[in-house]
């Protein structure tokens, strides 16, 4: 397999973007797209971002490391829309991409050299079958036993599932993490946020779904400040700095039934062509 490519990150998770038509309309297998996440035998990558037209303009798919498709992903979709920039096809200022989790409109500014993407989220909801989770009314700070702990968390979907806690629990959410992504209660699995103010903002870590601990996610910081919102630990309308490990994105939510707002930047690192991922079959 002969594919085109190029490498971006945003807030340091990176992802192999290719355009569909470099695909001759087939679609990328697993063992392909593990071999072009892999970090040591490929080009490395915490997913792959497939973009096309659409009727709205274009779209995205988003391919996580271990070949699982999530919903949406807030990172990947800035970097779709830088990328759409940098190749001349879509130009600063607004435009909008189709995901599995819907349109999302995005607003494209620069800064220096950097492109800075806003971009309009889903509006969050905190209702069992939308997450979905296996519960009778929402979790909110609501307890539940992990490994014999007990962790207080907000369910969110943000178009994508989302467990959120402020429970001090240090570097314990290394064992934590991946029991609460895998608990019965979340039928689809769940991404797991780790958060506590600092300053006037959120420090967060998360335990994604297909990619393990990653540096940022971008739904996360989402669902992490309208866990926040809901909890009475911040107000509504105020832009939040969200502090990942890799970089900071700043979060929006306003009044109850608006979209959440993420401003982050994407950076494009490098293009190339794969002639065959290694371990592609």
């Amino acid at each position: 397999m002969r594919l085109e490519f190029s490498k971006y990150e945003g807030t340091a998770n990176d992802f192999v973007v290719v355009d569909r038509e470099a695909l001759g309309g087939r679609e990328l297998t697993t063992d392909e797209v593990r071999a072009l996440c892999d970090r040591h035998r490929g080009i490395g990558a915490d997913g792959v971002l497939l973009v096309g037209p659409s009727a709205s303009g274009f779209s995205m798919k988003v391919v996580n490391a271990d070949g699982s498709v999530p919903e949406m992903c807030g990172n990947g979709l800035r970097c779709v829309v830088a990328h759409l920039v940098r190749s001349g096809r879509a130009a600063e200022g607004e435009l909008v991409v189709d995901t599995d989790a819907g349109p999302h409109r995005c607003t494209v500014t620069r800064e220096g050299d950097v492109l800075f993407v806003e971009v309009e989220m889903r509006v969050p909801s905190l209702a069992p079958d939308a997450v979905p989770v296996r519960a009778d009314a929402p979790l909110v700070d609501a307890e539940i036993l992990a490994h014999g702990r007990s962790l207080r968390v907000t369910a969110v979907s943000m178009g994508n599932p989302h467990a959120v806690t402020f429970d001090d629990v240090g570097l314990a959410r290394a064992e934590l993490g991946p029991i609460v992504q895998r608990d019965p209660r979340f039928p689809e699995g769940v991404n797991v946020g780790f958060a506590r103010a600092v300053g006037d903002g959120l420090e967060l870590f998360v335990y994604e779904r297909g990619a393990g601990w990653t540096e940022a996610c971008g739904t996360g910081a989402c669902a992490a400040v309208v866990a926040a919102v809901e909890t009475g630990r911040i107000p509504r309308g105020r832009t939040v700095p969200v502090t990942l490990p890799g970089g900071v994105l700043e979060i929006t939510v306003g009044a109850a039934g608006e979209p959440v707002r993420m401003r982050g930047p994407a950076r494009f690192v490098f293009a190339g062509v794969a002639e065959r991922p290694p371990g592609a079959r």
